[in-house]
């Protein structure tokens, strides 16, 4: 049996865990724990097989002032670390890459410089490249999900799709951080256009929506990011924590 993969995030601006509200980071966030480093300690200690990092400085104001942590995330842990947040030109392309990160999920530079985009698809392929729908009202949102693009979600999806990308990470923006529910049928509608791999983000409240999700894994939607309620101890870590044989990377 396959199960489905929890993957916990891990949010960080001026070099802090913070917890993210529809896409805002709020600081005085103390008791989430404010050095990134050890909580990925903390999640690997809990067998976690996968971490999410999104640097909000970089995506606020395309900076590179946390690459040092996310480097020293990659040689803390022994799992796979993937990463998101203010990547606009191959220079930062390279840049997040030599931290040792194993896969990079973008957005902004897929939309605005879609022949950059393309170039660095093809040199480091579908397992090390993904594209991030940010979603407001099945309109896609860029830069720190500050800019509305005018862009259908489904219509990105499918573009991307027939460039040859595997992995969607797909966020409902309005529901993130807030517990207010996973939205099931952005990430399904996704894995049903692009017949790929499906991460879904944001809402997660408790262990039956993780089933609910779970329920989703025949069409495409396999896993799923977890914040604030992982942070606020909703279900127990060791319990839910899976990984499928096979093909979940």
């Amino acid at each position: 049996m396959r199960y489905l993969l929890v993957i916990p995030s891990i949010d960080i601006k001026n070099g802090k865990t913070v917890r993210v509200v529809q896409g805002i980071p709020e600081l005085n966030c103390n008791e989430y724990g404010s050095d990134p480093v050890e909580m990925a300690k903390i999640w690997r200690t809990e067998n976690a097989k996968l971490i999410h990092i999104v640097d909000f400085d970089g995506a606020a104001d395309h900076s590179r002032n946390n690459l040092q942590i996310i480097r020293e995330i990659c040689e803390s842990v022994i799992i796979p670390v993937q990463f998101a947040g203010g990547i606009r030109t191959p220079e930062d392309v390279e840049a997040i890459m030599d931290t040792g990160i194993s896969r990079l999920v973008m957005s902004t530079m897929a939309i605005e410089n879609p022949d950059f985009f393309i170039s660095i698809f093809k040199k480091y392929g579908p397992l090390k490249i993904a594209i991030a729908l940010d979603i407001v009202d099945e309109e896609l949102v860029i830069k720190g999900r500050k800019i509305m693009t005018g862009i259908n979600y489904l219509d990105f999806a499918k573009k991307m799709s027939g460039i040859g990308v595997e992995r969607f990470i797909v966020t409902d923006v309005l529901r993130n951080g807030i517990l207010g529910g996973p939205n099931l049928i952005y990430s399904t509608n996704v894995a049903e256009v692009t017949k790929g791999k499906v991460t879904l983000s944001g809402g997660i409240r408790n262990k039956d929506e993780l089933m609910d999700v779970q329920k989703l894994m025949p069409f495409g939607v396999d896993s799923v990011i977890v914040g604030r309620a992982l942070y606020e101890n909703r279900f127990p870590c060791q319990k839910m924590w899976r990984v499928a044989e096979s093909g979940i990377f």
